[in-house]
């Protein structure tokens, strides 16, 4: 019961630095979103139209929680599909695959080093390690467009959340060296590899054009994965038990997504005399 408490407290204070960090985010936000009311000159149009959904995004995060213990920045480039409806609803599932090169775990092969701090391959010859975060999520997304501050009935205001499921890890390359140590499964005691549910949120401004146009959504981005380790030994610590406590992995950042229009074919015309 005591671990089950010191847990709960543990994810709650965690949560909180998140919810501290997001106002910062969102007061940024209400500040574009009025800069882009200021110069909205054009009159609205009433027709909102009902389009399919495929988008193409980049975003950039920092870590937080306990994934920042173990990465630093992280990119993700996704696709998101949906609907969006006549009333402004969207519904999609977003999947985005997650990379970077800041490694924050120290001292992992350490075990593997020689006398002169060197690791070597089958050939006596010394080896390259290179270790880079990746990782994968999908989300189903539900979300709404509110036109303001818009030229435009389709475009405004885009807050979207969503569930899913997060997974992430260490991709070990050797540099096609062989490294006895590091190859097939035995990579699978260093990878780290972890997964769990995902949570995220988005808020941002959506712009589509009226008719065979520009169609884009921007804007800030946090995602909160409810993890835990899926190894049962890490071979740098091998007598240490792998902790089984549930992780509170944060994202926070922002994306930018170009929407490709997908038209509805027009109905060909026949004549005859």
């Amino acid at each position: 019961m005591f671990n089950l408490h010191y847990s709960l407290f543990s994810l709650t204070k965690k949560y909180n630095v998140f919810l501290h960090n997001m106002n910062y985010f969102l007061s940024c936000f209400l500040i574009l979103t009025l800069t882009i009311g200021v110069h909205a000159q054009k009159k609205k149009l009433d027709s909102i139209v009902a389009r399919a959904w495929v988008g193409f995004e980049y975003g950039g995060n920092t870590t937080m929680g306990d994934l920042s213990d173990r990465y630093g920045f992280l990119n993700h480039i996704g696709l998101m599909t949906g609907f969006k409806t006549k009333r402004n609803y969207f519904f999609g599932l977003n999947s985005t695959f997650l990379f970077g090169n800041d490694i924050r775990l120290t001292g992992i092969f350490d075990h593997l080093t020689d006398s002169f701090g060197n690791i070597t391959d089958v050939n006596g010859d010394i080896a390259a390690i290179v270790v880079y975060p990746r990782g994968f999520s999908t989300n189903l997304t539900v979300g709404k467009i509110l036109p303001l501050f818009s030229v435009n009935s389709n475009s405004g205001v885009f807050i979207h959340a969503g569930v899913g499921y997060l997974l992430h890890k260490m991709k070990i390359e050797t540099n096609e060296q062989v490294i006895p140590q590091l190859e097939l499964d035995y990579k699978r005691g260093y990878d780290r590899l972890t997964t769990g549910i995902n949570f995220h949120q988005f808020i941002g401004y959506n712009f589509m054009a009226q008719s065979h146009g520009y169609h884009f959504y921007g804007g800030f981005y946090a995602q909160q994965g409810i993890t835990k380790n899926r190894r049962t030994l890490f071979y740098d610590q091998p007598y240490e038990a792998v902790s089984t406590e549930t992780r509170l992995d944060i994202q926070i950042g922002a994306k930018l997504g170009w929407v490709v229009p997908i038209y509805k074919r027009q109905p060909k015309e026949f004549y005859f005399d």
